[in-house]
C-alpha cells in the first residue's frame, strides 16, 4: 500500500502511541509530522506512570486538537503504587485533556510487580474511572480470569472501555464485547507467526467497537515491508489495511469506522 493509496478524506486516530520510550522521545516533534502527512491527523499519548503520564499532559497541550493524554500505572509499575501515586494521578485525571483512565490493568506474563500488587493499583483506577466518567484505557496479558472478574462489577456500573492491544482468542474477545467493552488492533493482527488467534478473533468484533493503533515504538506491522527502525503513528495505515483485509472491507470504510469509534469513546473532536 503506497502513502498515497490512502485517502485524504479517512483521518486517522491512534490510539495508543509510547512517547516516553527512549526511541520516540527525541523524535517527537518529526513523528507528528510524518503521522499528518499519513492522515493520522489525532493520537493518544499513552501514561503508563505519574511520570509519563505528565508527559502525555505536556505533549497534549502542547499540540491541542492533535494529542489527547491518558493517565494511569501499567502493572508493571504497580509495586510504586501508593496514596502519594494516587493523589498525583487525581491532579491529573481532573485535566481536560486527560482523556482515558490508564494504561491500567494485570499483566501475569512477567510479573514486574506482584498479582496482588497489581490487583490493587487496578482496582483503585478502575473506582475512578465509575467517579469520571473517564473511560478506561486497560491492558490484559495472561490473565484474563482476574481482570474480567475485577471488570465485571465496574462495567455493570457503566463504566466504558477499550482493551488496549488485544492479542487474545476470540472466546476472550466475545467476553470483553459482552461487558460493554471496545477492543483495539495492532500491527499483531499483521504476524502470522503470533497472531492467528486475533485474526480469527477479528470477525467477531462488530465493527462499531473497534479502535486502531500502534502502540508504537513497538508492534511494526509485518505488512509494511522491511521493518525500518522502530513503529511510530505514520505506520497505522498498515494496521488498517490488515484488518480491511481481514473483514472484506474498503481500507477507508475501516478507517473511518474506527476513528468515530475513538473520538466517541474519548469524547475527541470530529465526530
Amino acid at each position: 500500500m503506497s502513502k498515497g493509496s490512502q485517502s485524504e478524506r479517512a483521518q486517522l486516530v491512534d490510539i495508543g502511541v509510547n512517547f516516553h520510550s527512549g526511541q520516540l522521545m527525541p523524535l517527537i516533534a518529526q513523528l507528528l509530522e510524518r503521522a499528518r502527512a499519513a492522515n493520522v491527523t489525532q493520537i493518544l499519548a499513552t501514561g503508563t506512570s505519574v511520570a509519563s503520564s505528565r508527559l502525555a499532559l505536556e505533549l497534549a497541550r502542547a499540540n491541542p486538537g492533535t494529542v489527547f493524554a491518558t493517565a494511569g500505572v501499567h502493572p508493571h509499575g504497580a509495586k510504586s503504587f501508593d496514596a502519594s501515586t494516587f493523589r498525583e494521578l487525581t491532579a491529573l485525571w481532573a485535566c481536560p485533556e486527560v482523556v482515558a483512565v490508564g494504561e491500567c490493568g494485570l499483566d501475569y506474563n512477567r510479573n514486574f510487580s506482584t498479582p496482588q500488587a497489581q490487583r490493587m493499583a487496578f482496582e483503585q483506577q478502575l473506582s475512578v474511572a465509575v467517579e469520571t466518567g473517564k473511560p478506561l484505557f486497560l491492558h490484559c496479558r495472561d490473565a484474563f480470569i482476574d481482570f474480567h472478574d475485577m471488570l465485571a462489577p465496574v462495567m455493570a456500573d457503566e463504566a466504558r472501555g477499550v482493551v488496549h492491544c488485544f492479542t487474545g482468542n476470540r472466546a476472550e474477545a466475545e467476553a470483553f464485547l459482552a461487558m460493554g467493552l471496545d477492543i483495539g488492533i495492532t500491527g499483531w493482527v499483521t504476524d502470522l507467526q503470533r497472531g492467528p488467534a486475533l485474526r480469527d478473533a477479528l470477525p467477531a468484533i462488530p465493527l462499531d467497537r473497534l479502535h486502531l493503533e500502534t502502540d508504537a515504538p513497538y508492534l511494526f506491522p509485518k505488512n509494511a515491508g522491511k521493518r525500518r527502525g522502530h513503529n511510530e503513528p505514520a505506520n497505522l495505515p498498515w494496521v488498517a489495511q490488515s484488518v480491511a483485509e481481514l473483514l472484506g472491507f474498503d481500507v477507508d470504510e475501516i478507517i473511518h469506522a474506527c476513528s468515530s469509534n475513538s473520538r466517541r469513546l474519548f469524547g475527541l473532536p470530529g465526530n
